[in-house]
């Protein structure tokens, strides 16, 4: 018989509490790590056919692995963690900015909202009729799963750097300090890739974009724009290549009620209480990846304009915040 909701969630806290040593993630990391330092290295005794899809699916796992460290995992010790994937091998994306962008999208009141949410796809309305057509088309082509895959990257980097300058430039120091580590972080592999690797430097940008192309599709329809917020947290019941890659994340809901719990515990975590999980967020759910691919590769999911937020009810709870 099913735990009531209640319990699922009291349970949640305990499995992140009081597990022993967290064995699966040490040896994901340890064998993620070893293997991109191997393919990174290979130089030009493999081919880049077989090399760069090849470290592009690494560096996506090192990047769900980035997400399971600074949830917690696999030891309770914040710099211990972050030791363990301060190789930037990804990068583009700072870890310490990935950490405080992504702990402040867990204050889940916030989700989709286009000023408070770090990573929401969406626009206030003000801000969608000042672009030009330009900038529109282009979002537009964004929301689709194809633009998603294949300019997200660009689009989404763009947006991240600019506003962390701006921020900086105001005076947040942490994050002048998140680029230097991540610069000083690179160093040594810049280095090694210099020192031992035939596989051009452009070669290895390359899968480091393609593994930010990938990561779009776990981030594409994560979350909706609800009054409701359990409704905009999505389930995709999938158990193939897309769910080890990112972690067992697609079953999105559960980890957000439960941000504390291992990647390899959320599907027993769903199955145990399933139909309580989907009654509370409005029945958001997709059964596997190819469902998505079939249904949004050439259509878009949601208008980039939020869609409550010309609303009399959004525009008052906003000015209740401030």
């Amino acid at each position: 018989m099913p735990v009531s909701f209640d319990e699922q969630k009291e349970l949640g806290a305990q499995h992140a509490q009081f597990t022993s040593i967290d064995w699966p993630t040490w040896l994901l990391l340890v064998l993620c790590t070893f293997l991109l330092l191997i393919i990174a290295t290979m130089g030009s005794s493999v081919s880049l056919w077989f090399s760069v899809p090849v470290l592009a699916l690494l560096m996506t796992l090192h990047s769900s692995l980035q997400h399971e460290v600074l949830h917690g995992h696999p030891t309770s010790h914040k710099g211990i963690n972050e030791l363990l994937v301060c190789i930037p091998f990804g990068l583009f994306v700072p870890y310490r900015r990935f950490r405080d962008t992504h702990l402040e999208h867990h204050i889940d009141e916030r989700l989709t909202d286009p000023h408070e949410d770090p990573e929401s796809n969406y626009l206030q309305l003000g801000d969608w009729e000042k672009l030009s057509k330009y900038k529109r088309r282009l979002l537009l082509m964004n929301n689709t799963l194809a633009g998603r895959i294949f300019l997200g990257p660009l689009i989404g980097m763009s947006s991240f750097y600019c506003n962390d300058f701006r921020l900086a430039r105001a005076g947040d120091h942490s994050i002048t300090k998140a680029y230097l580590l991540h610069v000083l972080a690179m160093l040594p592999l810049m280095w090694l890739l210099d020192q031992e690797a035939a596989m051009p430097f452009l070669a290895y940008i390359m899968s480091a974009y393609l593994a930010l192309s990938i990561l779009r599709v776990r981030t594409f329809l994560e979350h909706r724009a609800e009054w409701e917020v359990l409704n905009r947290i999505v389930v995709i019941e999938d158990r193939g290549l897309f769910s080890w890659l990112f972690l067992n994340n697609n079953y999105h809901l559960v980890h957000h009620l439960h941000p504390g719990v291992c990647w390899y515990k959320l599907p027993a975590m769903f199955r145990a209480n399933r139909d309580r999980y989907l009654l509370d967020n409005g029945s958001y759910y997709y059964p596997n990846y190819r469902s998505i691919f079939a249904r949004y590769f050439f259509k878009a999911k949601d208008p980039v304009p939020h869609p409550m937020s010309c609303s009399g009810k959004w525009q008052t709870a906003k000015a209740a915040e401030q």
